[in-house]
C-alpha cells in the first residue's frame, strides 16, 4: 500500500502541472486604505479656545469685585460716667453681661441728695410764703402809711432795748469765753502731763485719749463761745441798724408813695427768689435722679466700677458695647476705589469663626487713614517715595447678620466688594 501510494503521486503531479500552467489566476492587487488625518491641531485649537473663554470668564470674575484683608470690626463704644459725686452703693451688672437699654447699671448712695431735695423744697416754700406776704403788704402799705408815725416811737424804744439786751449778751459771751479758755488751759496741761506718763507707760492710752478729747472739747467750747459773742455783737449791730432804720422811717413816714413802691419792688424780688428756689429744687431733684445710672443702649457691659468706690462727676464707670450696631471698616487701596460706590454688596469673611456675612457699602471716608494720624505725612520733601494709600470704607451688615453676636469690635475680617 505504501508503494502504490508512492507510484500514484508522480502521476497525479504530472497530470496537475499542465492544468496549473494553462489555468493560472491573475495576481490580486494590494488593498490600499485611505490615510487618516491627524486630530492634534484640532485638539490644540479647542484647548486654546477653552483657555481663552476660561480666561475671559476668570478675568470677568476677578474684575467683578475688590477685596482686602485689611479690615476690622468697629462699633461706637458708649462710655457711662457719673454725673454727680458719691459713694457707689450697688452695681447691678457683672463683667461682659448683656443689658437692655434703660436697665439699671449702678446706684449711688442717694441719702445726701434726698436731704438736698428736702432742703430745697423747704427753701421754696419759705420763699413762696415770703412772696405771698409781700404781695399782701403792697396794698396794706398804701393804706397804713399815715399810721406809721404812731408806731415809730415805740419801735425806737424797742430798738434801744434790743441794743441794751444785745450788749448784755455780748458781755455774757465774753465771760463764757474767759471761762472756756481757762478750762482749755487746764485741759492742754493735762494732755501734756498724760503724754509724758504715756511715754513712760505709767498710764493707759485710754486715759490719754480721754484727756485729748477733753482738750478738743474745750477748744470747741472756746470756738462756740466766740461764735456766741460774734452772734451777740451782730444782734447789737442789727438792733442799732433797726434803730437807725426806725428813726429814718419816722422822719420819712410821710413819704407814703415811696414806701409803696419799695414794697412792690420787694414783692418782685421775692417772686424772683421763688423762681430761684424752684430752680434749686429742680437741680436737687435732677441730682437725686442721677444717683441711678441706666444703660444708654443695649449691648455688652465692660465695667471698672465696684461697690464702695467714691466717684466724681465725669468719672467713667462702665462701657457699653452695642454688638447689634457693629460695622466693618475695610481699608482699600486707592487703586481699588475706581468702581466702588455706596450700596454695592459686600461679602465679609470672619477669621475667628470662618463664617461669611452679607453687607453693603455704606460710605467711603473723606480722606486716607494717615491723614487722621497724630503725625500726618508731609510729602513736600526731597526724599519723596510714592506709596499706595489706603482709604477706610464703612461696610454695614445686613439686618440680622450678627444676631448671634459673634462679630466683636477689633476682630480681623476679609471684605470683598462686588463692584460689577
Amino acid at each position: 500500500m505504501p508503494d502504490q501510494e508512492t507510484s500514484k503521486s508522480p502521476e497525479s503531479s504530472s497530470s496537475s502541472t499542465p492544468n496549473s500552467a494553462t489555468e493560472r489566476p491573475s495576481p490580486t492587487p494590494p488593498v490600499v486604505f485611505p490615510r487618516r488625518r491627524s486630530q492634534k491641531p484640532w485638539m490644540i485649537g479647542a484647548a486654546v479656545v477653552i483657555a481663552l473663554v476660561g480666561g475671559v470668564f476668570l478675568w470677568h470674575y476677578l474684575a467683578g469685585f475688590e477685596g482686602t484683608d485689611d479690615a476690622q470690626v468697629d462699633v461706637h463704644l458708649y462710655p457711662v460716667s457719673a454725673r454727680i459725686s458719691g459713694y457707689v452703693q450697688t452695681v447691678q451688672v457683672g463683667d461682659n453681661q448683656d443689658v437692655q437699654e434703660g436697665a439699671t447699671l449702678v446706684e449711688i448712695d442717694p441719702k445726701d441728695y434726698q436731704v438736698a431735695v428736702a432742703k430745697a423744697q423747704a427753701n421754696l416754700e419759705t420763699a413762696e410764703a415770703a412772696a405771698r406776704a409781700l404781695n399782701i403788704d403792697v396794698p396794706i402799705s398804701s393804706v397804713d402809711t399815715t399810721s406809721q408815725l404812731k408806731f415809730t416811737s415805740s419801735d425806737i424804744e424797742n430798738a434801744k432795748a434790743a441794743i441794751a439786751a444785745g450788749e448784755k449778751q455780748v458781755a455774757a459771751a465774753q465771760a463764757r469765753i474767759r471761762e472756756a479758755e481757762a478750762q482749755n488751759v487746764k485741759a492742754q496741761d493735762d494732755v501734756q502731763r498724760y503724754h509724758l506718763l504715756l511715754v513712760k507707760d505709767e498710764v493707759p492710752k485710754q486715759t490719754y485719749d480721754y484727756a485729748v478729747a477733753a482738750a478738743q472739747t474745750d477748744t470747741a467750747a472756746i470756738a462756740a463761745a466766740n461764735a456766741e459773742e460774734a452772734a451777740a455783737e451782730q444782734n447789737v449791730d442789727e438792733a442799732r441798724s433797726r434803730l437807725a432804720e426806725t428813726i429814718a422811717r419816722n422822719e420819712s413816714a410821710q413819704a407814703g408813695p415811696q414806701r409803696v413802691a419799695s414794697t412792690r419792688a420787694r414783692a418782685l424780688s421775692a417772686a424772683a427768689d421763688v423762681m430761684q428756689k424752684r430752680a434749686e429744687l429742680d437741680t436737687a431733684m435732677l441730682n437725686l435722679a442721677y444717683t441711678t445710672i441706666f444703660a444708654p443702649v443695649s449691648g455688652e457691659v465692660t465695667k471698672s466700677v465696684v461697690v464702695g468706690l467714691n466717684v466724681d462727676p465725669g468719672e467713667q464707670l462702665l462701657t457699653v458695647v452695642p454688638l447689634d450696631q457693629v460695622w466693618i471698616t475695610a481699608n482699600f487701596k486707592e487703586t481699588q476705589l475706581r468702581h466702588m460706590r455706596p450700596g454695592q454688596k459686600v461679602k465679609i469673611s470672619c477669621d475667628s469663626n470662618g463664617r461669611s456675612y452679607r453687607g453693603h457699602v455704606d460710605s467711603i471716608a473723606g480722606a486716607t487713614g494717615p491723614i487722621f494720624s497724630l503725625l500726618p505725612p508731609e510729602n513736600a520733601t526731597g526724599n519723596y517715595v510714592k506709596i499706595v494709600q489706603r482709604v477706610p470704607v464703612k461696610v454695614v451688615l445686613e439686618q440680622g447678620e450678627n444676631r448671634d453676636h459673634q462679630l466683636r469690635p477689633g476682630m480681623n475680617v476679609e471684605a470683598k466688594v462686588y463692584v460689577r
